[in-house]
C-alpha cells in the first residue's frame, strides 16, 4: 500500500492556484500583467513627409510617422515596411540595418522613422528611379498594408522622386506628436 500525504494550510491554497493556472484559468492580475501586443498597421495613422534639406547630406530626406490611434499601448518592434512603386514596374523599398530596440507605443503616441534616399536630380543617379505621390506602408511584422499620400512640410500632397534600389531607414524611435 502506498503512503500518501495531504497538503494542509497555505500549501493547499498554493496547489489549488497552480492547478487553476495550469488549466488555463486566469486571474484579474494575470490580465493586468499581460504584455502589450505588437502594433498593427490598421491601428496606426501613417504619415510620410518629404523634408526640406540639403541633397546628399546627413539630414534625412523624409520622415515616416505612425500614431497609435487606439487607447491601448502596443509594441513597435522593428522596422516598418515602406515601398514606393512606379505602377507594376520599378519599386524602391525601405531597408534598415540591424535590430532596432522595440518600445511601447501608448495610445495617441507617435513613432518616427527618418528616411534617406537618393533624389532623382543627384549627380550619378542611375536609371532606377521612381516618382510617386503615395507609398505603401506596414507595421513591423504585419502583412497588412496601407497606402499613404506623400506630403510636403506644409502637409500638401507632393511626389517623392527617388533613385536606387532602396531607401535607408533609421531606427524607429518614440516621439512627441506635433500639433
Amino acid at each position: 500500500m502506498r503512503a500518501s500525504t495531504r497538503p494542509t494550510g497555505g500549501t493547499a491554497v498554493l496547489m489549488a492556484a497552480l492547478a487553476l493556472t495550469a488549466c488555463g484559468t486566469t486571474t484579474a492580475t494575470d490580465a493586468h500583467d499581460a504584455e502589450p501586443a505588437d502594433c498593427r498597421t490598421a491601428s496606426l495613422k501613417w504619415t510620410l513627409v518629404l523634408l526640406d534639406g540639403e541633397k546628399g547630406g546627413s539630414r534625412p530626406n523624409a520622415r515616416l510617422t505612425a500614431v497609435n490611434k487606439g487607447p491601448d499601448t502596443c509594441v513597435f518592434d522593428g522596422y516598418p515596411g515602406i515601398e514606393i512603386h512606379n505602377g507594376k514596374a520599378e519599386s524602391i523599398d525601405g531597408a534598415g540595418h540591424g535590430h532596432p530596440a522595440s518600445f511601447p507605443l501608448a495610445g495617441k503616441a507617435t513613432a518616427t522613422v527618418d528616411i534617406h534616399y537618393t533624389p532623382h536630380d543627384t549627380n550619378g543617379t542611375d536609371t532606377w528611379c521612381v516618382r510617386q505621390s503615395e507609398a505603401v506602408v506596414r507595421a513591423p511584422h504585419d502583412s497588412d498594408r496601407t497606402v499613404v499620400p506623400v506630403l510636403d512640410t506644409h502637409h500638401r500632397t507632393t511626389s517623392i522622386d527617388a533613385c536606387g534600389e532602396s531607401m535607408a531607414l533609421a531606427a524607429p524611435r518614440p516621439t512627441a506628436e506635433d500639433h
